[in-house]
């Protein structure tokens, strides 16, 4: 027969939760409570926690800032110069990405590695130094990159959106070493852009260059060969002297074409005249003067007689008769007669004649310059075909010569440009201003103060922690309250635990 309970149980009474193995219930004002019975666990490790915190605050040493500023702007090595043709020549990037490409130079670990060097590892960083002498070369590579590493880790390269304007800062136990790895940075990172910007001049087109004047040198060799194979000095002076020479032929044959129907037409005129002139006429005549000298003798007469007789008188008087009757007939024109006449060339049919000559020397002429100007316009008409059947070929090795003689100017003056941009860009930094150079510091930046309320926290929250899993580890029901709660009874006594 099972044992009866000490307890009454009523009907109407909840069933017990498991008795005295169940999980007690807390309320907010056990904790206190409980906690404070765990006083001592929390206050060691509070304290565990808290000096050793300390202990590692104090053992940290100052660390001295110094910052410097740079002024980056456009330039030279920035705007693009294609390497053929002139596509998106000119072309620079924004401010943003002109200076985001300058602070990852300034970040790059190569140029910290150049500052190392230069500075020392044994004036920057003396622990590293220490193990550097006696080590292997792969051995101080890694301490090398360990040095890197660290002076990574206290380097500060920023600048805002839009501000061409970067500082660079680091932080050294010693405030002058400090000053002078940032101003160390910033001379070799002036020395270091070059370097990544301003690459050496490129082989490739000095190759292509050398390429194009082989490939020229061939060309001029078959256009030289193409002139020499044809007997032609200059092609298209050539032709343009024959297109002038055939246009000028057909002018002169033209003019000669006019002028011959001018003169045979001369010619015509002149043969015509010629048969309606006489070759011959009269130069001169004799008159026969008789008449009139024996008018005269008849006067003498007359007047010797008077001299002797009479007027009246009958000798007179016939001298008078004869006189009249003679006079009558010379009047009348009875008395002239044809003397001697002389024939000679007629004047105006010579003249004829000469023209007519000449005219028919000139209309030979003609004829002759008429044919001639046929064969030297057939000859040049020719020779201009000939031109033009080896014209395409002619074309093309002149292209071609063309081409290759631009194409090696162009390269020639791209690879002197770029000859001259490295140099300058080599020489100067213009584009890059420092505005501040670094100075030690006077005031040095420590975590003690932080480190040590962390580890203040810290210690709370632990020495909390571990209050808490000792409270909730602890058996049996640690109140009279959180019993009464967790058996759903009332407590009407408590005793404390008697020790063993």
């Amino acid at each position: 027969m099972a044992s009866q309970s000490a307890w009454t149980t009523v009907p109407h009474d909840p069933p017990p939760r498991g008795g005295w193995a169940s999980r007690p219930r807390y309320a907010p004002s056990d904790f206190v409570t409980l906690l404070w019975r765990e006083r001592w666990l929390m206050l060691i490790v509070f304290l565990v926690i808290a000096l050793a915190g300390a202990g590692f605050a104090f053992t940290m040493k100052k660390a001295y800032p110094a910052q410097a500023s740079l002024l980056i702007q456009l330039g030279q090595e920035y705007v693009y110069e294609p390497r053929a043709g002139d596509a998106a020549r000119g072309a620079v990037p924004d401010t943003s990405s002109l200076v985001q490409s300058e602070v990852e130079i300034l970040q790059s670990a190569q140029l910290r590695e150049r500052v190392i060097r230069k500075i020392g590892l044994a004036a920057i960083y003396p622990d590293l130094a220490k193990d550097y002498a006696p080590a292997t070369p792969a051995e101080k590579a890694l301490i090398m990159a360990k040095g890197v590493e660290s002076m990574g880790k206290k380097l500060e390269v920023g600048s805002a959106p839009d501000n061409p304007v970067v500082r660079v800062g680091f932080e050294h136990d010693d405030p002058a070493m400090a000053a002078k790895v940032v101003n160390t940075l910033v001379e070799e990172y002036l020395i270091y852009r070059r370097n990544v910007l301003i690459q050496p001049g490129s082989m490739a087109m000095e190759r292509q260059r050398v390429l194009f004047e082989d490939q020229l040198q061939q060309a001029d060799a078959a256009y030289q060969t193409f002139l020499t194979t044809n007997d032609i000095g200059d092609f298209n002076a050539q032709k343009a002297s024959l297109t002038q020479l055939i246009g000028q032929i057909e002018a002169q044959r033209s003019a000669a074409e006019v002028s011959l129907q001018d003169r045979q037409a001369r010619l015509a005129t002149l043969d015509a005249q010629l048969r309606q002139i006489a070759p011959e006429i009269g130069l001169y005549r004799d008159i026969d003067p008789a008449a009139a000298t024996r008018l005269a003798a008849l006067r003498l007469q007359r007047e010797e007689m008077l001299s002797r007789y009479r007027p009246d008188s009958q000798p007179v008087r016939d001298v008078e008769a004869q006189l009249r009757q003679l006079e009558g007939a010379v009047g009348s024109g009875r008395t002239q007669t044809d003397g001697a006449r002389r024939l000679g060339v007629n004047p105006v049919h010579q003249t004829l004649q000469t023209d007519r000559i000449q005219t028919a020397a000139e209309v030979a002429a003609l004829q002759q310059s008429l044919a001639t100007y046929g064969r030297q316009a057939a000859a040049a008409t020719q020779q201009l075909q000939r031109l033009a059947s080896i014209e395409p070929e002619f074309q093309a090795l002149s292209m071609d010569r063309d081409v290759l003689q631009s194409s090696v100017r162009d390269f020639t003056v791209k690879e002197r440009q770029d000859q001259a941009a490295r140099q300058i860009a080599a020489e100067t930094n213009d584009n890059i201003r420092i505005v501040d150079r670094a100075v030690p510091s006077t005031k040095g930046k420590s975590l003690r103060k932080p480190v040590l309320a962390l580890a203040l926290l810290m210690g709370l929250f632990s020495a909390l922690c571990a209050g808490l899993i000792r409270m909730f580890l602890r058996p049996g029901l640690p109140t009279p309250a959180s019993a009464a709660r967790t058996l759903d009874l009332p407590v009407l006594g408590a005793a404390r635990l008697k020790a063993a």
